[in-house]
């Protein structure tokens, strides 16, 4: 009888091992999608408004979220170049108007 119950302990205790590693190895992953996400969503709302901070923003988490393998890669890379267009924009709104802002009309 002992025999068996050492061998259900270590069952168990290999199993919670497994799930354990599961967990800590799904986690990166998850925060890698997350970081793709927030690089394409910064990189769009760059394009409207802040985007010397939101251009940046978006290039970086868009690279972390490559660099770490995410599955979102299309988010990622879309995050990165939303985030570039961000930084062409601004360079253009500044040589053309002298301003780092949008302004409508005269």
């Amino acid at each position: 009888m002992t025999a068996l119950t050492e061998a259900t302990s270590t069952t168990r205790t290999a199993s919670a091992a497994a799930k354990a590693l599961r967990r800590s190895a799904s986690r990166p992953r998850s925060h890698a999608d997350g970081m793709a996400v927030a690089s394409f969503i910064l990189g769009l709302l760059g394009t409207l408004v802040l985007n010397l901070v939101l251009g940046p923003c978006a290039l970086v988490l868009g690279g972390l979220a490559l660099a770490r393998g995410t599955d979102r890669r299309g988010r990622a890379l879309l995050g990165i170049a939303l985030g570039a267009a961000d930084l062409l924009l601004l360079a253009l709104l500044v040589t053309t108007d002298g301003t780092v802002s949008w302004h409508i009309g005269s």
